[in-house]
């Protein structure tokens, strides 16, 4: 046992356990698919949003290699299996609730969720596009543009994806997803707060001109 835990420490990282992770959503997706049929407007465009963020988050680190730097912290087999039932299953349960859902898809939730997609899914990718350009120019602190309105509206556009998946899926239970999201979110913000205030002096001031995670809210 301990030398399978020396083997997982050495050669995979977070990232390869979300990667993986990932892939198992979409599994799971394939499965309800088989399982339930593919019979109503709910399902198709459950799959189609949730599917097509999973391929783009795949995607993103063959376009910008710079993000494979990210969570790029080893893991051990605890860890892996963890995070392929969290990020891969439990992320994937909104699905079953729309594959379940005998209720017709309405056209206000269908207004609802889609801006909810298409906004988090822009705020994601250019906070993320921006964040990468800077460190590749060593330009320091990211607090203009998007990032602006908030320390952390990468996080923010994220949110608002996992919130659409949720309004799709027509079920209570469904935000139990991004809720978990945003609770890992905020104790991600408070440890990265403290690291920013002694890496950037100027920290301090950009933390008094702009939202630490909803813009002109909080």
């Amino acid at each position: 046992m301990e030398n399978t835990e020396e083997l997982v420490n050495s050669k995979v990282t977070q990232l390869t356990a979300i990667n993986t992770a990932k892939v198992i959503t979409v599994i799971c997706f394939i499965g309800c698919a088989v399982v339930f049929g593919v019979q109503n407007f709910r399902q198709v465009l459950y799959l189609c949003l949730h599917i097509s963020y999973c391929t783009w988050w795949l995607l993103e680190q063959w376009f910008y290699p710079q993000r494979r730097q990210m969570f790029n912290e080893p893991i051990g087999l605890i860890g892996f299996i963890s995070a392929l039932i969290f990020v891969g299953i439990f992320y994937a349960m909104p699905g079953y609730f729309a594959f379940t859902n005998p209720t017709a898809l309405s056209l206000t939730t269908v207004a609802i969720a889609l801006p909810l997609y298409i906004f988090g899914s822009l705020i994601n990718a250019t906070a993320d596009v921006q964040k990468m350009t800077a460190k590749q120019f060593e330009a320091g602190l990211v607090k203009d543009n998007i990032w602006r309105f908030s320390r952390n509206i990468n996080y923010f556009g994220d949110i608002l994806r996992y919130l659409s998946f949720s309004v799709v899926a027509g079920s209570i239970w469904a935000y139990s997803v991004p809720a978990s999201i945003a609770i890992l979110y905020i104790q991600r913000m408070l440890q990265k707060e403290q690291q920013m205030v002694v890496k950037y002096p100027e920290y301090e001031e950009y933390k008094r001109s702009t939202a630490r995670f909803i813009p002109f809210i909080w």
